[in-house]
């Protein structure tokens, strides 16, 4: 007796639906949920990051973009942008409406705020050195910038405005 094969396994081997197209994976809905999960915790953690450039634009530019990227020309502009990205694409991602441009441009922030953090404060012994502060400086940064990278390369999931695309 043959044990059925998932829609995965059809559409791996050239398994088609009734209209001659790749039969779709079935739904993992776990696994869905896991990604809506993330999509929208780190998206509702990154807007105070946004909020929080707007409380003072002027010395963000002048003591983080001016100090410590100095390669990015007019940093009072650099300022709003990192701004924008951070209260817009949260909410284009956690919606999963342009979600692989959103999360490119929120990857991109946080790998200005990870260039920062290292100019800033070194690589801190980094990966096995305990640092007194209990987490490297670039850390958090890190974490989201990897986050992000991941909605960059997989999308949304399924559980979203686009439905994964």
């Amino acid at each position: 007796d043959a044990l059925p094969i998932s829609g995965q396994a059809r559409a791996a081997n050239g398994a088609t639906g009734a209209d001659g197209a790749p039969a779709p994976a079935p739904l993992d809905v776990p696994a869905e949920l896991g990604v809506l999960l993330l999509r929208v915790g780190v998206s509702v953690f990154m807007l105070h990051n946004g909020l929080d450039k707007l409380q003072d634009p002027e010395g963000f530019a002048k003591f983080v973009v001016a100090e410590h990227l100095s390669f990015l020309p007019e940093p009072l502009l650099w300022t709003y942008a990192a701004a924008a990205a951070e209260l817009v694409c949260p909410v284009a991602l956690a919606l999963g409406v342009f979600a692989r441009p959103a999360a490119f441009a929120l990857f991109s922030t946080m790998g200005l705020a990870v260039a920062f953090h290292i100019h800033d404060s070194g690589l801190e012994g980094f990966p096995l050195a305990v640092v007194e502060a209990h987490q490297y400086g670039f850390e958090t940064a890190g974490l989201y910038a990897l986050a992000f990278l991941y909605f960059v390369c997989a999308g949304p999931g399924r559980f979203s405005i686009s439905g994964g695309k």
